[in-house]
């Protein structure tokens, strides 16, 4: 008897749920540059990106400065491959800069037009795809607010003053996914940057990132698709392990632990399993493909989603892309 058709969603929820999906779920994403710079302009690269390879989410990628611009950040397009977009003006340049930080209005500026752009991918996907959207940690905005190695500095040197800012940069932040929720997202994909051994200790990763990010977590609890993102090569993954969220991505094929590891000690949904660069961009279908297996095989294609540890270059061949896509209809399960 031929399989029912199920729509992304219904696979997805399958696949948290801890049953067997009809096929692995499968998730790849990418910046849009230029493109991101309009809410028009993002949504309708989104879609298309969406529509060419019907992946089971859509996660919507804006350039990182989506959420700083208002308060005076700037940057530019310099053709990096992985399509993000150069600093050129920075926000804080004191450490009592951090406590002046104005609070903003989801409603309007180059947040209101995230929101607009949410509102027109939602329109089109809802309720077959799930939606979900960017959402930066305030240590990450932060960094970017000042550059990575002055917000570290401010850290060791004026720790009050950027509490100051990590409290304003949270509230705002609140503001925007209470803004989001609105237009009928899924959930969002909350980038946290700094869970790094070469970047903070486990003490200050604990005092100036994790009670932030359990406030946004927290604020997201009732949506269903929430993916913690733990950027990086050597993660702090316990530390973090706990957070409130359904889905668990990072690059799995680069850092501990590995999809078999976290399998053993975790209940999450993982995603990952291909490697952003090795693979993607400089491998071949049949290495997409063989990649691909494997991961599917250590998880039993249960609670997996297949994807990236992070965004996929803009520089990946299409053909790598489709095999990506392809490769889970050969591995339908009973």
């Amino acid at each position: 008897m031929p399989h029912r058709l199920i729509s992304h969603r219904e696979r997805l929820e399958t696949c948290l749920s801890g049953e067997l999906p009809d096929r692995p779920p499968v998730a790849l994403w990418r910046h849009f540059p230029v493109d991101d710079q309009t809410p028009d302009g993002l949504a309708a690269a989104t879609a298309a990106f969406q529509r060419t390879y019907d992946f089971d989410l859509i996660k919507v990628t804006p350039a990182s400065s989506f959420c700083l611009k208002d308060w005076g950040a700037d940057d530019a397009w310099r053709g990096n491959p992985e399509g993000t977009r150069e600093y050129t003006r920075r926000v804080i340049i004191r450490p009592e800069d951090w406590t002046r930080l104005p609070l903003l209005d989801p409603s309007s500026g180059h947040l209101g037009d995230q929101i607009t752009c949410l509102r027109i991918l939602t329109a089109e996907f809802a309720p077959h795809t799930p939606v979900i959207q960017t959402v930066f940690s305030p240590m990450a905005q932060a960094k970017n607010l000042v550059g990575g190695e002055v917000l570290l500095a401010h850290m060791r040197r004026s720790p009050e003053a950027l509490h100051a800012g990590l409290e304003r940069i949270t509230q705002v932040t609140l503001r925007f996914i209470e803004a989001a929720r609105k237009t009928g997202i899924d959930g969002i994909f909350y980038a946290v940057q700094h869970a790094q051994y070469p970047l903070l200790s486990p003490a200050e990763f604990e005092a100036f990132c994790r009670y932030y990010d359990l406030r946004i977590l927290e604020a997201v609890r009732d949506l269903w698709l929430n993916i913690l993102h733990i950027h990086g090569s050597e993660i702090m993954f316990e530390q973090v392990a706990d957070y409130p969220a359904a889905v668990l991505n990072w690059h799995d094929r680069q850092a501990e632990p590995s999809l078999q590891q976290a399998r053993q000690t975790s209940t999450r949904v993982l995603c990952g399993g291909l490697r952003q660069w090795e693979t993607m961009v400089l491998g071949t279908p049949a290495d997409v493909r063989a990649e691909a297996r494997d991961a599917i095989l250590v998880t039993e294609a249960r609670r997996f989603i297949l994807g990236t540890g992070c965004v996929t270059p803009i520089t990946a061949p299409s053909g790598n892309l489709l095999a990506a896509r392809l490769i889970v209809d050969e591995t339908i399960t009973p």
